[in-house]
């Protein structure tokens, strides 16, 4: 493998998966299906219905809300951490995100008056600064998500997370923040929260931005890089079908030789990209993209590149 794992006590089941990812960089892109946490699996599915394979990647969310019919509620945090158990021993690679409300709001809470509400410059720098009250509310909210991910830890179930994902943009709170003291310090004190503190030794350190793009209102990759010495793989979310070479070389250049994957996708690429686009590793479909922006054939073609693996005939990892 040709860097070590970004958390040097890494668990020996987070390497084998990172160098696994290493070794098919370039050659083999694995499928993968987001999961809203109302619906466990059901996405998952509903892929293989349509495909007649099943995604590789198993994603989940840790949700914001409340209603517990709601399909981002928090109370399914639970039992999401069994289903991901039980996905891992059935063959699937786990990755795993959050929509976190504001470090000084309570959960359960909105979307709009919440997760997409902003932060002043003033608050940013309190929540970024140790010590300080808000950092400290920041801290008892990764509390209550490292708690669920030891029992993913105890059950060796490496996991691929990708916390404040696209924070190159500008819609979430933790988002659109340039700079050493933006976003970059943030996702610097989780990694170092979750491994020193919590010793979270099965996850796998993916930095998920989203593409650039002509609004102005997501920005460069090396703006919000926080550094290899925190990241194991490179992401991007890629909507709208814009899958341009630039969006692949620009990540491809902060990676510097690193793995680099679709974090979140909407509408799936034509197979032909990966000739320009080789790189790859993975790509994962967002609920509700898979049936409304995709069609049966375009999904299969995608599936039954020689390139996409499922999870069938897949060795363990």
């Amino acid at each position: 493998m040709p860097f070590e794992p970004a958390n040097p006590k890494a668990s020996p089941e987070a390497r084998k998966l990172l160098e696994y990812l290493y070794s098919i960089s370039g050659k083999k892109t694995l499928s993968g299906q987001h999961n809203y946490p109302g619906f466990r699996s059901g996405s998952s599915r509903r892929a293989q219905e349509i495909t007649g394979r099943t995604p590789v990647l198993w994603g989940q969310d840790f949700g914001f809300t409340g209603a517990p019919k709601d399909k981002d509620a928090i109370s399914n945090r639970e039992a999401n951490m069994e289903e991901a158990i039980r996905q891992y021993r059935e063959g699937s690679i786990i990755t795993l995100m959050w929509h976190a409300v504001r470090p000084m709001d309570a959960e359960p809470n909105g979307w709009k008056e919440s997760v997409q509400a902003k932060l002043t410059d003033a608050q940013w720098r309190e929540l970024v600064t140790p010590g300080a009250p808000l950092h400290n509310r920041w801290l008892d909210q990764l509390k209550v998500v490292a708690g669920h991910l030891t029992k993913l830890r105890d059950a060796r179930v490496p996991v691929l997370w990708r916390p404040y994902h696209e924070m190159n943009g500008d819609w979430f709170w933790w988002g659109f923040r340039p700079g050493p003291r933006g976003t970059q310090a943030l996702y610097r004190l989780m990694f170092e929260v979750f491994t020193q503190r919590y010793r979270l030794d099965n996850l796998i350190w993916v930095w998920n931005a989203n593409k650039v793009n002509d609004e102005g209102n997501a920005g460069p990759y090396r703006d919000y890089y926080p550094g290899h010495s925190c990241v194991d793989i490179l992401a991007t979310d890629i909507y709208h079908s814009d899958y341009r070479d630039s969006h692949y070389t620009q990540l491809v250049e902060v990676a510097e030789g690193r793995p680099v994957a679709l974090g979140e996708i909407g509408p799936v690429p034509d197979p032909a990209i990966f000739k320009s686009q080789p790189g790859w590793a993975w790509f994962m479909i967002w609920p509700d993209y898979l049936d409304k922006d995709n069609t049966p054939e375009g999904l299969r073609a995608l599936y039954q590149d020689p390139r996409v693996l499922s999870r069938e005939g897949l060795p363990k990892i």
